[in-house]
């Protein structure tokens, strides 16, 4: 663990802060109300688009808690040991798991993981880790945003390309007999495994859309249970080095059980009726802004950041919607009359994955 908890620098200029001191789970009781109302907010979220929450959880820490980055990172890992059990065995009774690519990906995130907080214990301790852990974080949650929109983009060809298909569908390949591309898939796990160890950050963010674009073929809901359920050993991995050599403590992990674990189960049961879509693009816009503010960047340029994603995205993706045959909107997508190609390329898709694709 690390003993001492000096005042932490700009992660750009060096510069001190003077006034900020971190909090770390060891001055914390057994339970943080508080940090439980947070966990609980951020478990609804969780639960409501499938997303990792370390992407969420470890920023808020830092953020309005002033925990230390190394601690916020360490408890977020073990929390998240003990809630992707839960969508993993969901995934698993349904069927929706590649578990040869399971084996695969755990043969590189598992080592990576653990070598991720290794890789920090190597950085050292103190004011110039915690340096070293802004930016890493920050970087990670922006490439996380784009990430979000990545993976929106394929979803969007992956519509088009079944629209296209029109009378004619490929058939949906058994996860079995799809062939495992095994070296690329490793280093997916590797580096996912990685940033996890380091971040906290990136098993439901940033490796789903590596697999995207390596499986074409897997429907989107049979990559998310593939990558939730060889994200617990990853997880597992991290865990325990975070608890041998990072800065875990029982009251702060805790804190974030308390609320998180019920705020999962309450976001996964009201999902169906909520906007999902929506809610995914203010959380990428959230993402971009608690990057860009870790790296550095002045409030003011992070004000205008937002807005310009926030007015200027809608605008991009409304064109980039039209462009690939879809309406502005996906309300209007909803209310457009099916023409016979669409609706026998939905029907199928419907008969094989009971329910109709998801609209960002």
């Amino acid at each position: 663990m690390v003993g001492a908890h000096p005042e932490a620098a700009d992660p750009v200029s060096g510069t001190p802060y003077p006034e900020r001191r971190w909090t770390t789970g060891a001055r914390m009781d057994w339970w943080n109300p508080a940090i439980a109302v947070a966990g609980l907010l951020v478990g609804i979220v969780v639960g409501l688009t499938g997303m990792g929450g370390g992407a969420l959880m470890t920023p808020v820490l830092v953020f309005f808690f002033g925990v230390q980055p190394l601690a916020a990172v360490s408890s977020d890992v073990v929390a998240s040991f003990f809630m992707k059990p839960i969508g993993g065995v969901v995934h698993l009774r349904k069927g929706t798991v590649h578990l040869g690519l399971v084996r695969w990906l755990c043969l590189g995130s598992v080592p990576g993981a653990f070598a991720g907080v290794l890789l920090l214990r190597l950085i050292g301790s103190g004011k110039h880790l915690q340096a070293i852990l802004l930016l890493a974080l920050g970087g990670v949650l922006v490439l996380a945003s784009l990430a979000m929109a990545a993976k929106s983009y394929l979803r969007l060809l992956a519509r088009e390309r079944r629209r296209a298909r029109g009378d004619a569908p490929e058939e949906v390949r058994p996860l079995r007999t799809v062939r495992v591309h095994r070296v690329a898939t490793v280093l997916v796990g590797a580096g996912g495994g990685l940033v996890v160890g380091m971040t906290s950050v990136g098993a439901g963010s940033l490796m789903i859309v590596a697999l995207l674009l390596l499986y074409p073929s897997i429907k989107a809901g049979q990559l998310v249970g593939t990558d939730l359920v060889q994200a617990v050993p990853l997880v597992a991995s991290a865990s325990l080095g975070h608890i041998l050599f990072g800065d875990f403590t029982v009251g702060l992990t805790g804190s974030v059980l308390v609320g998180a674990i019920p705020g999962v189960w309450l976001g996964a049961r009201v999902s169906s009726h909520s906007p999902g879509g929506l809610v995914r693009r203010a959380l990428a816009v959230v993402l971009l802004a608690s990057g860009a503010k870790l790296l550095g960047v002045p409030t003011g340029m992070v004000l205008v950041l937002v807005v310009a994603a926030l007015v200027g995205g809608a605008g991009v993706w409304a064109w980039v919607r039209v462009r690939h045959g879809e309406a502005p909107l996906a309300s209007q997508q909803r209310r457009r009359p099916p023409t016979v190609l669409g609706a026998q390329a939905g029907s199928v898709d419907r008969g094989l994955g009971g329910a109709a694709p998801e609209r960002p």
